[in-house]
């Protein structure tokens, strides 16, 4: 029983649930950062440079079978191995967008929790202040 009990107050830790609900939270940010770099960024990125659409780069590293379409979608269901750079593109594109939101709601929290100063420092307390005036007077 006594292993039971320590699970238990492992698992009702403040830091374990908050963990919890951050993994929960980044899973379903991640699918929004995922589908905005490929739904709206990748798209624009393509045909800024002239109708380039990233995901279908990629190199055969074997035949595969006759008659499939030469998509990298249609290639990588059929089990052709590939070797497939614009895919990797697209997942950089994804991490260095969430590195960078990530980088700016860790800088905001930062800032919220600097306590301004409020004024002076408190006084010492009075046996501070005994001990200190004790040290002056044997340094005459």
């Amino acid at each position: 029983m006594g292993m039971m009990q320590e699970f238990k107050e492992f698992a009702i830790k403040g830091n374990v649930m908050d963990l919890a609900v951050g993994v929960i939270i980044g899973g379903a940010f991640g699918k929004i950062v995922d589908s905005l770099v490929k739904d709206i960024i990748m798209p624009i990125v393509g045909k800024i440079f002239g109708g380039l659409d990233f995901s279908n780069f990629f190199i055969k590293l074997a035949e595969g079978p006759a008659g499939i379409p030469q998509t990298y979608a249609d290639l990588t269901k059929a089990g052709v191995p590939l070797f497939a750079y614009g895919n990797f593109i697209t997942i950089l594109i994804n991490f260095l967008i969430l590195a960078f939101i990530i980088f700016q709601m860790v800088k905001a929290m930062n800032r919220m929790k600097r306590e301004k100063p409020s004024g002076p420092p408190p006084a010492p307390p009075e046996d501070i202040t005994l001990l200190r005036e004790i040290r002056d007077a044997l340094k005459r």
